[in-house]
């Protein structure tokens, strides 16, 4: 594996992580989640370091095996230049239904080198 795309795919692995432990020792449930305003900015953060990191992949191997690599790429446009029209529930729909997959699929693609 060619060693930018390998550092973006640790910059992604690190930021799903970082927004799975933002949830240690607290209720993982919206209601929760919505009452944070700083929680929220710091999962906004971490979704744009995976977008802008997918883009980049992206710009060395088109064909990665990351499922909705693209629209990864374009969740991150959405939150920076939609910010004014940008929903909790949002990114609440991204953290539960697709952070867990994109885990599991970058943790595999580095323990397959």
């Amino acid at each position: 594996m060619d060693e930018m795309i390998q550092k973006h795919l640790y910059d992604i692995l690190n930021a799903v992580v970082e927004i799975e432990g933002f949830f240690e020792g607290r209720p993982r449930l919206f209601e929760v989640f919505n009452a944070d305003m700083m929680l929220r900015r710091a999962v906004e953060r971490n979704i744009e370091i995976i977008g802008e990191a997918m883009n980049r992949i992206l710009k060395e191997d088109s064909e990665i095996q990351i499922t909705n690599s693209r629209k990864i790429v374009d969740a991150r446009n959405y939150i920076i230049h939609g910010y004014d029209s940008l929903s909790p529930e949002i990114l609440w729909s991204i953290i539960i239904n697709h952070l867990p997959l994109l885990h599991q699929e970058v943790s595999s693609l580095l323990n397959e080198e």
